[in-house]
């Protein structure tokens, strides 16, 4: 990466923009390019999720942020700016959309062709809209996953427990450290040993191999790292009757041509032959992918505890010809969606001034106000194993109300000057109200809407009245086209009252969409919420 287009993200309390709202855009806009897995294409994570469309879009998003002013908004059409107007002082100060294609011609292949011809982009569902904090931001996620599999299937602990897994990319980098953090032992297969190499260094894995008998023997005190195709190995486990407690992925799977190498090539041959033969590499591909289901079903029918952990690999391998695919359960519909009802879910804040004493003074805070022992153990075990990588972040699974209550308290120490610069609020879109995926976040619903998006766009639509400061909706792009539909959030804590107005209104509007969402669909769980918060048509005499 050269000097001319390395990034990273603005610290410090002086502002280049014409306020907070804006110089924390900025600061993330530059900060998901610092920690993105290929910063000089801007490609923050999973193959080809990209920060901005090309470097010219980066540069005018910078100028046009830098030039906003309150009481503008600037309208960002899939990483390109293309304009900015008018708007009230509490209304976005940055809306876009991403990815959108209407849906009889949201499929890959016109993706990729409006892509080719710089017209659309992939944002994922956190690179394009500035909102990726690195590994950290799916760690909880993964971990959160391994808890519920652990109460349900192996009496609340995962000690001493053998989990199989793939991938070591963006968000897959995260796997071995939950792994860590659950107490269990862990073999990580990664076709590409930098990336294994990577997380070594972190201090994630205890060894890195390429031999398959030497990562079984390894994993039996620790967390190893297994150099190798992932169908490969997944087979020959399979095959040698090595039955794992619990296996699962998190490679690029969603991306047949970008995401995941097929069986028999090098990365150099991968490279080169999608370029030249996109469609045959993007076949092999699947073929590798079916390759890798049909080992997980066998261990699967051995007593292992399998399930999809959200990246299109049973949708791959089902147009490969694997027709009981989804006969591996998806992770959300299984394990996630109690939290869901509540609208717990993934809730992120980052520290603007760049000091990690103000990550530190954050984490006290999220500990000591929490309501439930699972927020103050995850920020212990957060503090202890968690890195900063770019910009002083953190994952917490907050829900319906926490996550005000919390971000209104940061706000007065923002006041207060016990922080030395103001907090970023965000999440994933992975979240209650956030996305529509039917065959993740949003698979099997009770009331069989598992495909209906208006609730991502409605999110987008109450998150802008409610003056977020920054609101997108994205689609699939991708592996991912025509399967899903979200919507991000982004709100700057700039301890002001108008802060705290913003704060309140987005932030329950958010989880409580999402709470009505699960509700409407005939959850009791969603609906208990609901009555007691006072959310729906009809308020609790609480909230008159």
């Amino acid at each position: 990466m050269s000097d001319a287009t390395r990034v990273t993200a603005g610290r410090g309390t002086e502002l280049r923009c014409g306020g907070w709202r804006q110089e924390g855009l900025l600061r993330m806009l530059e900060n998901v390019v610092e920690v993105g897995e290929r910063p000089e294409d801007l490609v923050v994570y999973a193959a080809r999720a990209r920060a901005a469309r090309d470097w010219e879009s980066f540069h005018a998003l910078v100028a046009a942020l830098r030039e906003l002013r309150e009481e503008e908004t600037l309208v960002v059409q899939s990483g390109k700016p293309v304009g900015i107007f008018p708007s009230p002082a509490e209304a976005p100060i940055v809306v876009m959309a991403c990815g959108n294609i209407v849906g009889h011609y949201a499929t890959p292949e016109n993706f990729d062709d409006l892509a080719a011809r710089g017209l659309i982009m992939w944002g994922g569902l956190t690179a394009g809209d500035w909102q990726y904090i690195g590994f950290q931001g799916v760690l909880q996620g993964v971990y959160e996953l391994l808890q519920a599999a652990s109460r349900e299937h192996f009496g609340g602990s995962l000690a001493g427990r053998l989990v199989l897994t793939a991938g070591l990319g963006g968000m897959g980098s995260a796997q071995p450290l939950a792994i860590r953090m659950s107490g269990a032992r862990g073999i990580v297969v990664e076709v590409d040993e930098a990336k294994c190499a990577r997380a070594l260094r972190r201090g994630h894995l205890d060894s890195v191999t390429d031999s398959v008998d030497e990562a079984l023997a390894a994993s039996a005190t620790g967390v190893v790292g297994l150099v190798g195709n992932a169908a490969s190995v997944y087979r020959a486990l399979a095959g040698n009757g090595v039955a794992p407690d619990v296996v699962t992925d998190l490679t690029a799977a969603h991306d047949a041509l970008y995401g995941y190498c097929p069986e028999g090539l090098s990365l150099a041959e991968w490279s080169e032959r999608r370029q030249l033969e996109p469609e045959a590499v993007a076949a092999l591909a699947r073929a590798s992918m079916a390759e890798e289901v049909e080992a997980m079903l066998r261990f699967k029918a051995a007593g292992s505890v399998v399930f999809e952990n959200g990246n299109n690999l049973r949708v791959q391998a089902e147009a490969a010809g694997v027709s009981q695919a989804f006969e591996v359960d998806g992770f959300a519909e299984r394990y996630i969606r109690p939290l869901f009802c509540r609208g717990i879910g993934p809730f992120r804040w980052v520290a603007l001034s760049g000091e990690e004493a103000d990550l530190a003074t954050l984490d006290h805070l999220a500990r000591e106000t929490a309501g439930r022992e699972e927020v103050r153990s995850w920020i212990d075990l957060a503090r202890q194993h968690v890195e900063v990588q770019g910009l002083p972040a953190r994952s917490c699974w907050l829900g319906h109300g926490e996550r005000s209550a919390f971000a209104l308290a940061v706000n007065e120490l923002v006041s207060a000057g016990r922080l030395a610069g103001p907090v970023l609020f965000t999440r994933d879109h992975f979240d209650a109200g956030g996305m529509t995926h039917p065959h993740i976040g949003t698979e099997g619903m009770a009331d069989g809407s598992s495909a209906i998006s208006d609730w991502p766009i409605l999110d987008a639509l109450l998150l802008s009245v409610s003056g977020a400061d920054l609101v997108a909706v994205h689609a699939g792009g991708a592996g991912y086209a025509g399967y899903m539909q979200s919507a991000g959030v982004t709100i700057v804590a700039d301890g002001t009252v108008a802060a705290a107005r913003r704060l309140a209104r987005s932030l329950d509007a958010d989880t409580g969409l999402g709470v009505l969402r699960y509700a409407d669909a005939g959850y009791a769980e969603a609906r208990s919420v609901a009555d007691s918060a006072g959310l729906g048509l009809r308020r609790s005499e609480a909230t008159l």
